[in-house]
């Protein structure tokens, strides 16, 4: 019988919060950019967000006919906000002071396009997903 051991939750290596600067508009009482804090989360969760962000739409041409498309900016934002343990986009106050109802509604409106962007990639190699360049030199390897 093999050792299972190693895969009981007290023998698997725990995945530290990781620090990223979204935004160099955003900046702290020190003048430099605040640090947002990113964790992961698990395949079943992110399977779920992603689930929760698939749709049904009309096939053209073919009468009742449907198919399954994956609003991307509505999934990156709610796995991106979901990952965000600083700021607490889920605060009352920042939402309001923004005018939005939503932690990934809130993301939304605190980064501008190209920060949204690096913020969302950040994320995901935060949650083990490789980058386009992390494949090339794979493929080259």
């Amino acid at each position: 019988m093999s050792n299972l051991s190693a895969f009981m939750r007290a023998n698997v290596e725990q995945i530290e919060n990781h620090k990223f600067a979204a935004s160099p508009r955003i900046k702290g009482e020190n003048g430099k950019p605040m640090e947002w804090e990113i964790c992961c989360i698990s395949a079943d969760e992110y399977a779920r967000i992603r689930s929760a962000c698939i749709r049904q739409v009309p096939v053209p041409g073919k009468k009742g006919q449907y198919t399954q498309q994956l609003d991307t900016y509505t999934f990156q934002a709610k796995v991106a906000a979901r990952c965000t343990v600083f700021p607490d986009l889920n605060n009352a106050a920042l939402q309001n002071d923004w005018g939005v109802a939503k932690p990934e509604e809130l993301i939304g409106k605190l980064l501008i396009g190209g920060e949204f962007d690096d913020y969302v990639t950040e994320v995901f190699q935060v949650n083990g997903f490789k980058t386009d360049d992390d494949m090339v030199a794979e493929a080259k390897n």
